[in-house]
């Protein structure tokens, strides 16, 4: 009989828990949430107008260096400061794992509407199906849109979600120019990296206030 009366309680207890752990999108905004950035995801990426590119080796190495470096040269790749906080956690892994599985043969593209081919809800479906290993909590995804060397461009979807509940709570493209501000850079993995930079920059500068203001409210 009083295992009968506890059920009830307990219940409530697992209920209550799972409301306070869930994430919101005002938790983006709030400096003492842990934030775990986890990468980029290139599986539904395309690279536009580079007809010499060699794409045998680009999901194992050039993608997974790419995610190196922006982990490894956090002075230079400074998204603790874009999301005002004064560090962030980083798990990579399974994005990598994600990105190792890619077709080469699906990456590069000559047909221009192929660049920022990618909709919301295709971002949606994507992190549904992602393996968050087991972790929970606020995420960020860079789930990459697409390179255009014709445009000199990148295009991302910065992705903000609740690990546990596979949930996107906001998402949106923004581009970055290959080369940065200066100029064209050389090499796939150079080229990535000055528009990931260029999209970084941006949020620091802009974005972040503008999402704070739209979902912070």
């Amino acid at each position: 009989m009083k295992i009968k009366h506890l059920a009830l309680p307990v219940v409530a207890m697992m209920l209550t828990v799972t409301t306070v752990t869930a994430q919101t999108a005002k938790d983006v905004f709030d400096k003492s949430v842990k934030l775990t950035y986890l990468g980029i995801d290139f599986t539904k990426s395309k690279i536009i107008g580079d007809a010499a590119l060699k794409t045998d080796d680009i999901p194992e190495v050039h993608y997974a260096s790419i995610n190196q470096k922006v982990v490894n040269e956090a002075k230079k790749f400074t998204i603790a400061e874009a999301f005002n906080r004064s560090e962030v956690s980083t798990d990579i892994g399974p994005v990598n794992k994600r990105n190792a599985k890619i077709d080469e043969d699906d990456i590069k593209s000559d047909n221009s509407d192929d660049y920022q081919a990618l909709k919301p809800e295709d971002v949606t479906a994507l992190v549904k199906g992602f393996d968050f290993n087991g972790k929970t909590g606020l995420g960020l995804l860079f789930v990459a849109d697409g390179m255009n060397n014709t445009k000199k461009q990148i295009s991302i979807y910065v992705t903000l979600v609740d690990m546990g509940a596979k949930k996107v709570l906001f998402t949106e493209r923004v581009e970055g120019s290959l080369g940065g501000r200066i100029g064209i850079t050389f090499g796939l993995a150079n080229k990535y990296l000055s528009g990931v930079k260029d999209i970084i920059d941006e949020i620091e500068k802009k974005k972040y206030k503008e999402w704070k203001s739209t979902y912070g409210g």
